[in-house]
């Protein structure tokens, strides 16, 4: 296979901006593709050459197949690279890449297809003798045999979509009397959300961790582990919190999950980055979930503990080259943690909350790095993913990184919308966090508005009253002394603002 000279990054935001940098030290041209809200995106700016492939909807531009395939003709590019979402884990998108003699840098349409359908993937580790939670090893037939298979587990059970991820067509039944309208929910939001109303059913394990191992593989038949990343701090079952490594792993536990991490790569012959995922029980039994056929959003976090570039790895497989490194190579050094700083208000059940990023102040200093795909003056949109970036921090150890990362946050300085870094904080403080003591039920079991309304410092309420003001103030608004008199009525920031209109 030759070597890549030009890649396309058929992605936006903060990830193709992070593939433009690794293309950019190994000395590849870059091209981005861009919908009309992200002409002037910092990945288009970045990038050798930019192609407008649509208008802001993403089924009209960064998900249609034609117009990803075309740039890549247009522009010379033998090879694309997906990033994660959009196209990332769409077997026919990797397949029409090969039939245009572009190279697809990802795994093959085989692989993804295989490890996307989540009731094909059980089967095949099944076969693999890799370990998965008790129950339907095939979807649903029969709502009569479901039951029995429900009963014969015992409740709680999870109703799961086959085609599913992202936490959608997922519905925990805590009984048998709901089993049945549990089904048909999980069915329809399927349906909805993925075209496929197929559902299977598992054990609902108690007390579940998410813990997952970065595998990395070439064509000639080199697997390795990349060591794992603890990813239970979620919200709507989607990670906001990860760390490397997980800190509840023993030395023969994180061993035992490594193999079974390859086994279950070497199942599908797979070659390239990707994620094996499992769920932890209260008595550190651990159980297959999925693979993520693909770039973590949380792959900075491995690559802070081990000193790897995962992105310049995946190139070079692609290029059909041997893997540089072997097993005993792959070392980890430190603790490192991922806070992913979304556009939502978590004081309001996490719902977006978009607008204009009048401030944008990252922090900086030893050990912080910052992924982000948006800057200052830039609009935040119900378009895409609501993530404006990820905050990482690496440490000595795990207190280390914490106490870095809570610096960091203190640091970052946001104006135009609400965003996690409020329920980041919160977390990072909270004793279950700092014990170790945690589980994916964190936010049900320890978190809501009112204790993060009590856990928010002055200089907190300070920020967010300067963020307000700087946001009236570049509007034209005229409500500036109405909010000077709830600023110094709170008995808070009158010193603020007096130091500020001198």
């Amino acid at each position: 296979m030759p070597e890549i000279n030009k890649i396309l990054i058929a992605n936006r935001g903060e990830i193709a901006l992070r593939v433009i940098r690794s293309c950019k030290e190994l000395g590849k041209e870059t091209v981005a593709v861009y919908s009309t809200p992200d002409a002037d995106a910092p990945h288009v700016l970045q990038a050798d050459e930019s192609v407008h492939i649509g208008p802001a909807s993403s089924a009209e531009s960064y998900l249609v197949v034609d117009k990803i395939i075309q740039a890549a003709k247009d522009t010379g590019a033998d090879a694309i690279h997906p990033g994660y979402g959009f196209l990332s884990e769409n077997g026919d998108f990797s397949e029409r890449c090969k039939e245009e003699g572009i190279i697809f840098i990802g795994p093959d349409a085989h692989a993804i297809k295989s490890m996307g359908d989540k009731t094909a993937a059980r089967e095949i580790m099944s076969k693999a003798n890799v370990p998965f939670p008790p129950g339907t090893k095939k979807e649903l037939k029969d709502i009569n045999e479901a039951e029995k298979i429900a009963d014969d587990i015992g409740y709680p059970v999870l109703v799961k979509a086959a085609a599913g991820g992202g936490g959608k067509g997922m519905r925990i039944v805590d009984n048998k009397e709901e089993f049945e309208s549990g089904i048909k929910a999980a069915k329809s939001e399927a349906r909805n959300a993925f075209g496929d109303d197929r559902v299977y059913i598992e054990k609902y394990l108690v007390e579940p961790r998410h813990v997952e191992f970065q595998i990395l593989a070439d064509e000639h038949g080199n697997t390795l582990h990349i060591f794992d990343r603890e990813c239970s701090i979620q919200r709507r079952h989607q990670k906001v919190i990860e760390e490397a490594p997980c800190s509840i792993l023993t030395d023969d536990l994180r061993a035992e999950m490594a193999e079974a991490a390859i086994d279950a790569a070497e199942a599908v012959d797979y070659v390239g980055a990707g994620t094996i995922e499992f769920l932890v029980d209260a008595d550190r039994n651990f159980y297959f979930l999925e693979m993520n056929t693909r770039l973590q959003v949380e792959h900075p976090v491995t690559e802070l503990i081990t000193g790897l570039d995962l992105v310049a790895l995946q190139i070079l497989v692609a290029e059909g080259k041997e893997l540089p490194i072997e097993q005993e190579d792959v070392t980890m050094d430190g603790h490192a943690v991922e806070c992913r700083i979304y556009a939502e208000d978590p004081r309001d059940n996490f719902l977006p909350s978009t607008g204009t990023l009048h401030k944008h102040r990252i922090p900086s200093g030893n050990g912080v790095r910052v992924d982000s795909g948006v800057e200052e003056g830039q609009e935040v949109t119900i378009n895409y993913d609501p993530m404006i970036s990820k905050l990482c921090t690496y440490g000595n150890d795990r207190d280390h990184a914490i106490k870095r990362m809570l610096r960091a946050l203190d640091e970052y300085e946001i104006a135009g919308c609400r965003t996690t870094i409020p329920f980041c904080k919160y977390v990072l403080n909270h004793e279950s966090f700092t014990s170790g003591n945690y589980d994916t039920h964190f936010v049900p079991d320890h978190f809501g508005r009112e204790k993060l309304d009590n856990s928010i410092t002055d200089n907190d309420n300070v920020k967010a009253l300067a963020a307000t003001l700087l946001k009236q103030e570049e509007d034209g608004s005229e409500d500036t002394e109405h909010t000077r008199q709830a600023t110094t009525n709170g008995g808070v920031s009158s010193e603020w603002w007096n130091r500020r209109n001198r």
